[in-house]
């Protein structure tokens, strides 16, 4: 019985190695800015609510840094709930029935920002212990590598303000950072970075 022959061996070039590449440096860090305001602001951004809004209100601040120095270029955003504690989330435990926009976005071109808006309403809280009348604030700057986060409470909720869980949690010396002032037509919230008086910032 015939068999077929085995089939030649292929053969292939031997390249020699490739010499090695020396290891590539690492990148250098990369900061949240300064360009914040080319292309994240929109017309309204600042506007959570129209002008005419009923109990509408102005929050403005300044962004400062370590050296007690006005930062002209940060970008400050603001999420809250609207005035009856719903967001227009589905994780929202009222449900997601609202059609509350609740997002408002300024830069600091004139030297702060500045967001058009209305109280929100408590939120629940652990232990049902319900969380006090708040905006949650994220701040984009140059020098920083990620954004930094906290809140802004008004100074009239006092009673709802002492029993805050989140207040609570940090040192009664730092609480007041988080307090914004009663204006005219609103409130101020500066913004400290770094220094005296540094705003408490959370790690989310």
């Amino acid at each position: 019985m015939m068999t077929e022959p085995a089939p030649l061996p292929t053969t292939r070039t031997v390249r020699p190695a490739a010499s090695v590449e020396p290891a590539l440096r690492p990148t250098p860090s990369q900061t949240v800015g300064p360009y914040l305001h080319i292309g994240l602001t929109w017309p309204d951004g600042a506007y959570v609510v129209p002008e005419g809004t009923p109990s509408a209100c102005w929050l403005r601040g300044r962004v400062i840094d370590g050296g007690g120095e006005v930062i002209p270029d940060a970008l400050v955003e603001t999420w809250q709930a609207d005035p009856a504690g719903r967001f227009a989330h589905p994780d929202d435990p009222h449900g997601s029935g609202t059609a509350w926009r609740g997002f408002g976005r300024s830069d600091t071109t004139s030297g702060e920002y500045a967001i058009h808006t209305v109280r929100p309403g408590a939120l629940p809280g652990p232990a049902d212990i319900p969380q006090a009348p708040h905006l949650n604030v994220s701040v984009f700057a140059r020098g920083l590598l990620r954004r930094v986060v906290t809140r802004v409470y008004f100074p009239e909720f006092e009673a709802a303000n002492r029993v805050d869980p989140v207040l609570n949690s940090l040192p009664w010396q730092r609480r007041d950072t988080l307090i914004a002032t009663a204006t005219a037509d609103g409130y101020r919230f500066d913004i400290r970075l770094q220094g005296d008086r540094e705003t408490v910032f959370f790690d989310v």
